[in-house]
């Protein structure tokens, strides 16, 4: 029996029977006899369905976004934003499918020749719990509009929304079997990806995780997308503007109580700048908001589980140990972890080169842009970065030197519709969101007429 248990609380909230080997094979015959009537379905009728799914979203939102912060601790207000967000992703596909799948003639010496672009098949999403709908939408919208089906396994600790996730797309007239949510753990994974009918994975989550899924993938030659961890840095210099960077960066590391694979982990701040920019930073630091994730007001909740919080309170240990200086924080009990800020941190602390799932930040100092981009690049990850300046002319200069998935200036690293999605190095591979998201899971198809 698998749990689901309120981390503010520690309530037991919901009860699961995962499903057994046989039940995950009529899952997946299910989804594959579903996938040849959805596939060759009118765009129009995919996006007539994928607009109901954003309706019905909003309809509940405030049911889905309690849920969320109930099984994961997220305060209430960004569960809601994040709700928000999933139905734009949905009206976002259902909008531009169409165009982002449009084949395109080439001109050879045959008569004719183009590339189109058509599904693949039944797909598995392996998702994580700090966003528990927003990475299955941003998985499931492009992929069932491309005419793929989806298979969702979730963390186990967020089994009640993936079942109302599930059950938001058959409210809105998909047919059955074009998502499912299946109750499997990790060692059931390898159960769906080794079935024929299952073309492709796409995981977001650890980097753990992904090796091993990555790895399996490999062994059955399925097509996978991993979106993995992340140690963004915050690139702060002496020209930037001061009130504008202090709200980024409390926005880019607290949200989510931290625990997001984007979140700016490491604050690069210019040295001639620090000591005016860390005393205004530490105030805003305790002015945080710290309680009950169901009051509005609330704007760090607790950690996901309490083994997080254990977690990072040993990363921090061991970087203090290591000459690193606390001066905010660090603190915590249960789930709960206090938004802590630590200065003084080298290239070689556990702070600097691992990720860190909750609200703290790591500061280290540096003189000229080139440090700046050397200690950003000094990490296995490379999901993405933020840059502070005026200076357009810096920023042009720094951009082709920091080795990111992303990098954006005098902004914190976000995921939107529009942009693709993803890193290189331990953060992952491929790209998910807008037009090359959405051809991940779908056959480039030469075609050649003599």
């Amino acid at each position: 029996m698998v749990q689901s248990i309120n981390p503010y609380t520690s309530e037991v909230l919901y009860e699961f029977e995962p499903l057994k080997p046989g039940a995950i094979r009529r899952c997946i015959e299910t989804s594959a006899v579903s996938f040849r009537d959805w596939a060759v379905r009118p765009l129009k009728d995919r996006r007539a369905h994928m607009e109901r799914v954003a309706d019905v979203l909003q309809a509940n939102r405030e049911l889905y976004a309690r849920n969320i912060t109930m099984e994961v601790g997220k305060p209430i207000s960004q569960s809601l934003a994040e709700i928000d967000k999933c139905a734009w992703v949905c009206r976002y596909y259902a909008n531009m499918a169409g165009a982002h799948l449009a084949g395109r003639e080439v001109q050879t010496d045959a008569s004719r020749s183009y590339v189109s672009y058509e599904p693949l098949g039944p797909v598995l999403a392996v998702m994580p719990w700090n966003y528990p709908f927003w990475q299955v939408m941003r998985f499931a919208a492009p992929t069932l509009m491309a005419g793929n089906t989806g298979l969702l396994k979730h963390a186990s600790n967020v089994w009640k929304c993936a079942e109302l996730i599930e059950e938001a797309f058959l409210e809105a007239g998909f047919p059955k079997g074009v998502f499912q949510n299946l109750k499997i753990g990790s060692p059931e994974v390898e159960i769906v990806l080794s079935h024929r009918e299952v073309r492709a994975v796409s995981l977001t989550g650890s980097t753990a995780a992904g090796s091993a899924v990555g790895a399996l993938a490999g062994k059955h030659i399925k097509k996978s997308v991993l979106e993995l961890g992340g140690s963004n840095a915050l690139i702060v210099f002496e020209d930037a503007d001061l009130e504008q960077t202090l709200e980024t960066c409390i926005q880019a590391r607290f949200q989510n109580t931290g625990q997001s694979c984007i979140a700016g982990k490491r604050l690069l701040l210019q040295r001639s700048v620090s000591e005016t920019f860390l005393s205004k930073l530490q105030k805003r630091i305790e002015a945080l908001r710290c309680g009950d994730p169901l009051d509005p007001e609330t704007f760090i909740g607790v950690l996901a589980r309490a083994s997080g919080a254990k977690e990072l309170a040993l990363q921090l240990e061991k970087s203090l140990d290591m000459g690193a200086e606390l001066l905010r924080g660090g603190g915590s009990e249960g789930a709960f972890f206090e938004p802590t800020l630590v200065g003084n941190v080298s290239p070689e602390m556990p702070l600097f080169q691992e990720e860190t799932f909750g609200p703290l930040l790591a500061v280290t100092l540096f003189d000229t842009e080139e440090e700046a981009a050397a200690l950003s690049n000094n990490t296995l990850f490379g999901l993405g970065v933020s840059v502070f300046t005026s200076s357009m002319d810096r920023a042009r200069r720094l951009i082709p030197k920091l080795n990111e998935g992303a990098v954006f200036i005098n902004a914190l690293v976000k995921s939107d519709p529009r942009l693709p999605f993803g890193g290189v190095g331990q953060s992952g591979y491929g790209r998910e969101l807008s037009e090359e998201g959405i051809r991940e899971f779908t056959n480039c198809k030469t075609v050649y007429y003599s």
